[in-house]
């Protein structure tokens, strides 16, 4: 079981991390989020982390010269799409990707769960050329989990999905053993969590929920 850690902005996040070592950190690119980083301080931040892990910059309908900016640069190693961005748009990313060199580039949608259209949503991008598929509450960083059950309706997902929304260390392996339990019954691959407000205590990133979430995952069967 992978596990991401988003919205990293100080020094003191990066030394956190660096230290219990996830798999992703996330830097978000959304000048309207409490935990927006520009380009250069997610250029600076990235200089400071371990080579391991991998970085995600996480946009909301951004321009794709900025985010093919970030990759030439080699400031983030996934992208994470986390507006209205069409299959179209993605493709285009892709291919940008592919003509720069940067084959190993993967792509992630998030889609939220608590809106009425999440079922479209998921069937649209399925069959699209996405790597992953991020499933959240709300607009994401609401600390809320949306309904597991909703797995057994929506029925067979082709892409491995990244769960989001309301984790934290002390609900995390409870959360995924009740969420994989409902996905296996329609063969939904559960690939990552991906923790932001559940490892913060009053709005900045806590080294000791990191390393302890860290910990509970990295334990967790694959």
């Amino acid at each position: 079981m992978k596990i991401k850690i988003c919205g990293l902005t100080r020094e003191t996040d990066i030394a956190a991390v660096n230290a219990a070592m996830p798999d992703y950190v996330g830097f978000v690119f959304f000048e309207k989020s409490r935990r927006y980083v520009t380009s250069e301080q997610a250029h600076e931040l990235k200089l400071r982390l371990n080579p391991a892990i991998r970085t995600v910059g996480v946009f909301v309908d951004e321009q794709p010269l900025k985010v093919m900016e970030l990759i030439k640069n080699h400031v983030i190693d996934v992208v994470q799409l986390h507006g209205s961005e069409t299959i179209d748009y993605m493709g285009k990313i892709k291919e940008a990707c592919k003509k720069a060199g940067h084959n190993r580039i993967s792509i992630i949608k998030a889609i939220s769960m608590t809106e009425p259209e999440y079922e479209e949503e998921i069937r649209n991008w399925e069959m699209s050329d996405v790597d992953f598929l991020l499933l959240d509450s709300g607009t994401g960083g609401t600390g809320q989990q949306f309904d597991y059950g909703t797995f057994q309706r929506i029925g067979k997902i082709g892409k491995p999905i990244f769960l989001a929304g309301g984790l934290k260390p002390g609900n995390v392996a409870e959360a995924v053993a009740e969420a994989e339990r409902v996905m296996a019954t329609v063969s939904i691959p559960l690939y990552a969590v991906d923790l932001s407000s559940g490892v913060e205590t009053e709005g900045k990133k806590d080294a000791v929920k990191i390393k302890a979430a860290v910990d509970v995952v990295h334990k967790l069967l694959v």
